[in-house]
């Protein structure tokens, strides 16, 4: 294995520590996403290139929409229009 491969198994593990450690739900959900990025990266190098695509797909894209809507379904994420006119 190269020095680049172990490098992103490292920050693969680091990533989902993180995000099962974050205490904002947000910052998990972005942490995911990176850990599904890097995933993708990682099925290329092992020259599996329909897994990356689909993990870059499906992890990186679908779910992560899915969460963001759940997020601001409940209440975590604020539209830039509510924002304003609660303040007000």
């Amino acid at each position: 294995m190269t020095i680049i491969e172990w490098l992103l198994l490292g920050f693969l593990i680091v990533c989902a520590i993180a995000a099962s450690m974050a205490k904002n739900l947000l910052n998990s959900v972005i942490i995911f996403m990176s850990y599904s990025l890097v995933m993708s990266v990682i099925w290329v190098l092992l020259r599996s290139p329909d897994l990356a695509i689909t993990e870059a797909a499906v992890g990186a894209g679908v779910t992560s929409i899915l969460f963001f809507l759940a997020l601001r379904k409940v209440g975590q994420i604020h539209h830039e229009h509510e924002h304003e006119s609660g303040s007000k």
